[in-house]
């Protein structure tokens, strides 16, 4: 049985085949390097695939914080918090828990293997089973038969040595807990808050899907002032609003000025002054780390996250103000279907201006799996601000930490020790702590938050996705889904795996005071902490 992409998520499809581009020399060596792991976990795990229907729009109500590390994933008695269902229910995925835009890139590439993947073996004219990604995924669909989790003596056992190392710097902490049953099982310094780096997305990705639900579009308009003929682009926060020929399943810029230039002509109107309206947000643009190549300003209206080449994520100098760039592009789009501009100009558009037509983002959903993936500091930072905007706060870097901070305790999180001063984790004086991260991690796979289920399946896979594809070459490759974070000095690492007997850990490494360590040396010690701790039965 193959289970289908959800219509809304076609839209993500083309941002993450351009991701599996980058694997195309790895494909066949995690096939190979996974081989017996997926054999194993065959073994010790159950698929189970079943519909459910999408969640509205969650309702979050404050609760007392847990005395103890419960954070239940629905109780052991639910069985492994993360059921295939749900997740086909967050994303694109087929029955054996692959990305359906990942199997078709491999599929593109003329590999084969894999058992489940759309085409029956040997039917004409039809495309070669593609290989999975790992048994990462099928620890995520699967349910576990193992009846108890690792011991925490064992644990210790295995991982206090690799704690050790010189190459973690001088503030290494970590936790590891059960996910069927939220049930912390290793703690090193785990409710120490140190700087999370790019991690602090799992933050935010949490606390947006929390406040504004899955299916949350973000929306650039177009509007017409009466009796001024002024056309306002009114920037709606959707920093993936691209200006490019192909939108690839993106808001469209081009598509948004045919459709005013229509409007335009019903009314009979070929000439306009056109302003620009960014007051959606509050506050500085320009983010702590100053100009940047990681980030642009920080505006609701920009076109492809003002990128000065054709890149689609990673570092590259950005436009001085993207707002006006998009607008510029705007008019010149109107000036190709007959309309006459004028420069554009910044304004706020009125009550009383009507909607000539609108461009909508792809769902929430997508967005935050794009930011996570791919380690977006563009997405990240919208989305904390239109989760300011979604609880009230202004919607500045202040209001966006607050905002965050607020919905996580909400949900029930340890935010003690946390600091969220922005979206992204540039910024040096966010915190958090060990064991908020695999907090999270346990509340994005309970299921009675399938909202938050994008917060896991964004993650990138050891050896195969997003800022992981480099990573877990031997060992873990495809059994680790996990965020990153680096700055200088810091590195960071949280996420899921399976470990040697199919059951479902979250986990979070960091790494403070590395400063004057090669970074790919701290990289590969926490590589390989995570690489034990999938190894380890550990009882």
């Amino acid at each position: 049985m193959v289970v289908p992409e959800l219509r809304p998520w076609r839209a993500a499809k083309p941002h993450v085949v351009r991701l599996a581009d980058a694997v195309r020399p790895r494909l066949a060596r995690v096939a190979a390097a996974t081989k017996p792991q997926v054999a194993r976990l065959a073994r010790a795990t159950k698929p189970q695939v079943a519909r459910l229907a999408r969640a509205g729009k969650p309702q979050v109500a404050r609760v007392a914080l847990p005395k103890t590390w419960q954070y239940t994933a629905g109780a052991a008695t639910a069985g492994l918090a993360l059921a295939a269902g749900v997740v086909t229910a967050a994303g694109p995925w087929d029955s054996s828990g692959q990305r359906t835009a990942e199997r078709d890139r491999a599929v593109a590439l003329g590999r084969a293997g894999g058992a489940d993947h759309g085409s029956a073996p040997g039917a004409p004219g039809r495309p070669r089973p593609a290989p999975s990604a790992g048994p990462v995924l099928t620890g995520l669909g699967g349910v576990s038969t193992v009846k108890s989790a690792p011991e925490s003596k064992a644990l210790a056992g295995a991982l206090d040595p690799l704690l050790k190392d010189p190459a973690l710097g001088t503030r290494p902490a970590a936790a590891v807990i059960d996910v069927t049953t939220g049930r912390r099982l290793y703690g090193s310094g785990s409710g120490t808050g140190l700087t999370p780096a790019s991690t602090t997305k799992v933050a935010t990705a949490v606390a947006a899907l929390s406040a504004m639900g899955t299916d949350h579009r973000l929306t650039t308009r177009a509007a017409l002032e009466p009796d001024t003929k002024e056309v306002v682009l009114v920037g709606g926060g959707d920093p993936t609003l691209t200006a490019r020929e192909k939108a690839e399943g993106s808001a469209s810029l081009r598509t948004l000025a045919a459709g005013t230039a229509a409007a335009l002509a019903d009314r009979g109107v070929r000439e306009v002054t056109l302003s620009y309206d960014t007051t959606l947000y509050a506050g500085d643009e320009m983010h702590p780390i100053g100009v940047d190549g990681n980030l642009a300003r920080v505006t609701p209206l920009m076109a492809d996250e003002g990128r000065t080449d054709d890149s689609t994520s990673g570092p590259v100098a950005r436009v001085p103000d993207p707002a006006a760039d998009a607008a510029r592009r705007f008019g010149d789009f109107l000036k190709s279907h007959g309309v006459k501009t004028t420069a554009p100009g910044p304004s706020k558009a009125t009550t009383r201006a009507k909607t000539l037509a609108t461009a909508s983002s792809p769902p929430l959903s997508a967005l935050v799996e794009r930011m996570l993936t791919n380690s977006d500091n563009d997405i990240a930072e919208a989305l904390a601000r239109l989760t300011a905007i979604a609880t009230g706060d202004r919607a500045d870097f202040a209001g966006a930490g607050k905002a965050i901070g607020s919905q996580l305790r909400g949900l029930g999180l340890p935010v003690k020790g946390a600091a969220f001063k922005d979206g992204s984790g540039l910024n040096r004086a966010d915190r958090l702590t060990p064991d908020l991260l695999t907090a999270l991690l346990a509340k994005a796979a309970d299921p009675s938050h399938p909202e938050l289920r994008p917060a896991l399946t964004g993650l990138p896979v050891a050896g195969f996705t997003g800022t992981l594809t480099t990573r877990y070459t031997d060992g873990a490759s495809g059994v680790v889904r996990a965020k990153t974070g680096t700055l200088s000095g810091v590195h960071t690492l949280a996420g899921t795996l399976v470990d040697a007997d199919g059951r479902l850990l979250a986990f979070a490494f960091m790494a403070n005071g590395t400063d004057g360590i090669l970074p790919t040396t701290t990289q590969k010690a926490l590589d390989r902490i995570a690489t034990a701790l999938a190894a380890c039965g550990c009882r």
